[in-house]
């Protein structure tokens, strides 16, 4: 059974979380409430991908948060995360889900009602919707959709979506009103003083205290 929460998706980023790593960058941020983590480095290769993830679940057993790893599907397999999270430009996700099989969560990251509509439910899991806003961890991304193209799309979805693309904590209650089913976030954990204090903020802001 693929059992997951989006409400606090964490993308790990190698630079912004350089000072201390994206390993113990996980950790607080998984302490402070960060429900699941996502492994992404566009320049790593396979091999270095597989360490990171390793290092990630030696860290993060017996939380109950899952490790997805973007785009590379061997890394995924090899070091047995929970799961694959793709883009439109990356493999297609029924070639990838006939890779994994059936136990791994799959994420596919969309921007439009179009590509909603043609998402396969017993194929993709979770979709990432945006770019809400313009940002700058992921250079060449489509144009920001902001909070009515992300109550649209996610409107659209047949399955649960998490909002991701400029992110920070004053945004949280306006992508849960959109009806996102969570909030990924790059820069607003990774690269802060305190991780895991800046996840709880995150925390409270998507449950309503204090937004």
């Amino acid at each position: 059974m693929r059992t997951f929460d989006l409400s606090l998706y964490l993308v790990l980023d190698p630079v912004l979380c350089a000072g201390i790593g994206m390993v113990e960058t996980a950790r607080l941020a998984v302490a402070g409430g960060v429900t699941m983590v996502q492994l992404r480095n566009k320049h790593a290769s396979t091999d270095d991908l597989v360490e990171t993830g390793l290092a990630l679940k030696a860290v993060l057993a017996g939380t109950g948060v899952p490790i997805i790893v973007n785009d590379d599907v061997e890394a995924a397999m090899i070091m047995g995360a929970a799961g694959i999270h793709v883009g439109q430009g990356d493999a297609p996700v029924a070639e990838v889900r006939e890779r994994i099989g059936h136990e791994m969560i799959l994420g596919l990251s969309i921007g439009s009602i179009s590509e909603a509509a043609r998402i396969d439910t017993a194929v993709v899991d979770y979709v990432g919707v945006g770019p809400v806003f313009p940002t700058a961890t992921k250079p060449g991304h489509p144009p920001a959709i902001g909070f009515a193209g992300l109550a649209d799309v996610a409107s659209a979805s047949p399955v649960p979506s998490v909002a991701i693309g400029g992110l920070k904590r004053p945004h949280v209650a306006d992508c849960r009103r959109s009806g996102a089913s969570g909030v990924a976030v790059v820069s607003a954990i990774c690269g802060q003083v305190d991780p895991s204090a800046a996840a709880a903020e995150l925390v409270s802001a998507w449950k309503g205290v204090g937004a």
